[in-house]
């Protein structure tokens, strides 16, 4: 990942701190504002699961290149309790807390590409991709 920059995850207030983060690395690779939205709402999506089941953790985001697509790559990790279920967790609707359920699902949608990688008892590893549109004429 080049380019990158990480945000410790300890508290609430990092998830503002994290949406700035990729905000301002997703500006740097020319996303419209409405693009930017959709990325910084990931990204508060997936941290704020790190805050409410891991308690810590770390989002890194950088830039990506692959062949002639640009675009941004966001790494959130954290070492908690894991996700039992993955399939489940992924269903509109699921929550294990008290909210509705939109969190990862909701990520997914809003990016072009999401990964998931969890292990019960070790922790969860998210991986999202946002492609740069070209510019059609």
């Amino acid at each position: 990942m080049a380019d990158r920059v990480c945000v410790q995850i300890n508290s609430e207030i990092d998830i503002v701190t994290a949406r700035q983060k990729g905000r301002d690395k997703a500006q740097q690779l020319g996303f419209s504002s409405t693009e930017l939205t959709l990325i910084a709402t990931a990204i508060s999506e997936v941290v704020r699961n790190i805050v409410e089941y891991a308690r810590r953790g770390e989002l890194c985001v950088g830039i990506v290149q692959q062949g002639d697509k640009r675009g941004i790559v966001v790494v959130a990790q954290d070492s908690g309790p894991g996700i039992p279920d993955i399939n489940l967790a992924m269903q509109d609707g699921y929550s294990t807390g008290k909210s509705l359920g939109l969190g990862l699902p909701g990520a997914k949608r809003l990016m072009d590409e999401f990964e998931i990688v969890s292990e019960v008892g070790k922790g969860t590893k998210v991986t999202m991709k946002k492609w740069v549109q070209k510019n059609v004429r």
